[in-house]
């Protein structure tokens, strides 16, 4: 490295051309994984999901890498696929674990979102939700999940709220966040559902976490006519 280059800042650095190919890769086998277990969920192929769902998070923490990702978002994620691995084994205790690994990530995301603004009406509309949601469920979940479940959504809910401080993208992923774990908890409190459950529950899991990601990412900028990376 020249003094040059070691005086220039990471952020102002050109992205090697090769970590920019690799995360066009990894983000294009992110989709592949994502259709098949999509399709999987579809055609009640229980097999293609339980091979295809371990892969999305992996797959979304190493195209998050290339792109100089900050340390909490990758541990987000990682919480996300433990959450992932859990919730494939259906039973009680599965589905603890699934969850407080889930709400560990919601914190990473929570830090990482910091201190910027979010507007007090989107509070108020997450809030009231929150507290419809809750109150709709509690008697019809199993009793020793009630409290469990409603930490976990006051944690979610603050989630989805905080991440719109990151903008439009991160917002959307917050939201989808939320929708998708309170089609699990519907499930759980055994109320009707959509046809395909698992499907829905997935594609809005699954474009949550690529938007909570992308959201996150330091914003590409131009340097002498070539694509850099801002931490």
């Amino acid at each position: 490295m020249s003094d040059t280059e070691s005086r220039t800042p990471s952020w102002a650095r050109p992205v090697p051309e090769r970590a920019a190919g690799a995360g066009r890769v990894l983000l294009g086998a992110f989709a592949v994984a994502t259709a098949l277990d999509l399709g999987s969920l579809l055609a009640g192929w229980h097999l293609g999901h339980v091979l295809a769902k371990p892969l999305l998070m992996p797959l979304l923490v190493a195209y998050v890498i290339t792109r100089k990702a900050p340390r909490l978002l990758v541990a987000a994620l990682l919480f996300g696929w433990g959450g992932d691995l859990a919730l494939l084994f259906d039973a009680d205790p599965a589905f603890l674990v699934g969850m407080g690994s889930f709400a560990a990530g919601h914190v990473c995301y929570l830090v990482l979102f910091g201190r910027g603004k979010t507007h007090p009406a989107l509070g108020g509309a997450y809030a009231l939700a929150l507290l419809g949601t809750v109150a709709l469920l509690w008697s019809d979940l199993p009793a020793d999940l009630r409290i469990p479940v409603a930490g976990y959504s006051l944690l979610l809910t603050a989630m989805a709220y905080r991440s719109s401080a990151l903008g439009l993208r991160a917002g959307l992923g917050g939201a989808l966040f939320l929708v998708s774990d309170t089609l699990i908890a519907t499930g759980v409190a055994d109320w009707p559902q959509l046809p395909r459950p698992d499907f829905w529950i997935m594609a809005t899991y699954a474009a949550a976490q690529y938007l909570l990601a992308t959201g996150a990412l330091p914003a590409p900028t131009q340097a002498y006519g070539r694509t850099v990376i801002q931490d």
